[in-house]
Parts: structure tokens; C-alpha cells; sequence
């Protein structure tokens, strides 16, 4: 890739997928009303958990901005990335190329496929009984089966097909090499952060915004190590995320949807595995690790102390609960974001 070349591509890129995404994310979410993709309201009429309290109010919000997204992303890739040469760009892969193009949408797509079924699931189906009224949904085990299953597909792939076999600790410049391992490990880290992501997606803005600042940190990592099919897929996804994200906001008038939710979650891991940047990538998607980190806490504190330690989890939701508004938890994230992406990008190039 020629360095001068690596900025005007990625700016025209970002600029092409905002665009068209801005042209098509009205008319889709117009569609998600027709076709009443949209949040129900949860819980039972009598006994409400505090969840359902803060959230209730979003009922008839459409779920699916995750499809759009999805979709936009992948037909341009399509489209742009077999002209990539034309324009100047010398086209080189970090590994073999359709082994890494197979990598990234079959993440980006099937996770994304799991997440739309749980969606229908939950507008169309039945409701289930739960301790604090009516669920909807794949059960949790139904969801973590199949995730577990696709993370572990991705990971045979990443250490037979792309030879990734390598861990790297920066600040000690420690090297290991986990051989076979390697699977159950990526395997873990996709899982991971699928759900991390799903956590965090719980106000307006805040997944979406962070994921803004993730992606834009992964598009400098990228360039840096030469990997064309991944830079030009981030940065076509970058531009969706802002226009998607002007519609995401306080109030918003569309949400990813666990289609958006587990595709990105499970995407930005294979991103981190991709390009090497293990530590970066949980530094950088620092805030996702918390969200996850909280709702583990909370679950060990009902589980051993039989009370929870937080008002509610994830995180964001205790500060909902307690009195903070939307925005101000929101906005605070976003910053904490930014100052851990300019840490974890500190991390990538030492």
C-alpha cells in the first residue's frame, strides 16, 4: 500500500458509505415501523424488574438498524474493494486474502444472522416465564451454544488457514506462541466481547459511539500493518456507523438490534485478532470490557453474597438508576473511550 494513498482512500470511503447510508437509514427505519420490527414491552404487568422500569418507555423503538448496517457495509466492500488497485492503492493482505475476506463476513454476517433470528424471536414470539414476569427470545443457553459454536469455526479458521498462532504482551515484549490453543482462546475472546458489546447497547448512543471510536483506532492500526482488505471493510464501516449514530442519539429513533449487537461484538474481536493487537484491543474496547466485567460482578454477588452489588447491571444502567441522565452517561463514555483509544493505539505502535 502507498503510504501518501492511505488517507484520501480512507476519507473518500468513509465519506461514500456515510453518504448512501444517510440516503437509505429513513426509509429503512420507516420499514422497521411497517413491518413492526420494534422493542416490546417486557416484563410483567404487576412485578417489574428495574430494567424494565428505565426501559419500558422505549417501547415501539425499531430494532433492526443492525441489518441496514450490515448490508450496506458488505454490498459496498463488494462493490469498491475489487477497484481498490485502480485508484492508486497497491492491494496487500496481512494473511492469504480470501481466507481473511471469508474471516470478516462470515463473522460479520453470521453473528449478524444469529442476532436477527433472536430479534424476530423476541418481537414475534411467544413470551416465556421468567422470575420477574415475561421474557422474550432465545433462551441463554440457546444463544451462547450458537455463539459458541461460530466463535469456534472463526478460530479454527484464524489458526489453520491464516496461521495465527501468536500472542503478544506489549510493555514486556513477551511472545508466546499457543500453538493449538490458540483456538479455545480466540474462541473465548470472540464470545467475549459478542456479549460485551450486547451489554454495553443499553442507552441511546452509547455502543454505537463507542464503536465510532474503536473502529476510527482500528483504521490507524490497519493502515500501519499493510492490511488493505481490512482497512478499506473498516473504514466503509465507519462511515455507516455515523450516519446510523445521528439517528442512534438521545432520543433515538433506531437501535441496532442484537442483529447489529452480537455482528459488531463478535467483528471487533476478530479485528483485534487480526491485526495482532490483543492487548490494544481490550485497552481500546476498554469500555466494553467494563460493561462485561460489571455484569459478571453482579452475577458472583448474587451467586456467592446472595445480593447484588450493583442497583442493576451493567454498569450504565446503576448510573440510570441512581439519577444520571442518558446523555451525561452516554457523553462520560465517549470520552472515557477516546483517552483509552489513545492508550491502546500508544500500546499498537511502542
Amino acid at each position: 500500500m502507498i503510504v501518501p494513498n492511505i488517507l484520501p482512500l480512507a476519507l473518500g470511503l468513509i465519506i461514500f458509505s456515510f453518504l448512501l447510508t444517510s440516503i437509505l437509514v429513513v426509509p429503512f427505519i420507516d420499514l422497521l415501523y411497517k413491518i413492526r420490527l420494534t422493542r416490546r414491552v417486557e416484563g410483567g404487568k404487576e412485578k417489574k424488574a428495574l430494567f424494565d422500569q428505565l426501559h419500558d418507555k422505549k417501547a415501539g423503538t425499531p430494532i433492526g438498524g443492525g441489518v441496514l448496517l450490515i448490508v450496506v457495509v458488505s454490498v459496498l466492500f463488494a462493490l469498491v474493494f475489487p477497484v481498490t488497485s485502480y485508484l492508486g492503492v497497491f492491494v496487500e493482505a496481512a494473511y492469504g486474502l480470501w481466507w481473511e475476506l471469508f474471516v470478516i463476513f462470515f463473522t460479520f454476517i453470521g453473528f449478524g444472522l444469529l442476532g436477527l433470528l433472536d430479534d424476530v424471536i423476541k418481537t414475534f414470539g411467544k413470551p416465556r416465564k421468567g422470575a420477574l414476569g415475561a421474557v422474550f427470545g432465545l433462551t441463554k443457553q440457546q444463544k451462547f451454544g450458537l455463539q459458541l459454536v461460530l466463535s469456534l469455526m472463526i478460530a479454527y479458521i484464524l489458526y489453520r488457514y491464516l496461521g495465527i498462532h501468536i500472542l503478544h504482551i506489549p510493555l514486556f515484549d513477551v511472545v508466546l506462541d499457543l500453538g493449538v490453543f490458540y483456538i479455545p482462546f480466540a474462541a473465548m475472546v470472540i464470545v467475549f466481547f459478542t456479549n460485551a458489546f450486547n451489554f454495553t447497547d443499553g442507552l441511546d448512543g452509547l455502543a454505537s459511539g463507542l464503536l465510532l471510536i474503536y473502529l476510527f483506532s482500528f483504521i490507524v492500526i490497519a493502515a500501519g500493518s499493510l492490511d488493505t482488505p481490512l482497512f478499506v471493510f473498516l473504514s466503509l464501516w465507519v462511515g455507516a456507523i455515523i450516519a446510523f449514530l445521528y439517528f442512534n442519539v438521545w432520543p433515538a429513533r433506531v437501535w441496532l438490534g442484537d442483529a447489529g449487537a452480537l455482528s459488531f461484538g463478535a467483528m471487533i474481536a476478530v479485528v483485534g485478532l487480526l491485526t495482532g493487537n490483543i492487548a490494544s484491543m481490550f485497552v481500546i474496547g476498554g469500555a466494553f470490557v467494563i460493561e462485561a466485567i460489571s455484569s459478571v460482578i453482579q452475577i458472583l454477588g448474587w451467586k456467592i453474597l446472595k445480593r447484588p452489588i450493583f442497583p442493576i447491571a451493567p454498569i450504565h444502567h446503576s448510573f440510570l438508576a441512581i439519577g444520571w441522565e442518558e446523555s451525561k452517561i452516554v457523553m462520560r463514555a465517549w470520552l472515557m473511550g477516546l483517552i483509552l483509544a489513545i492508550f491502546g493505539l500508544w500500546l499498537a505502535f511502542i
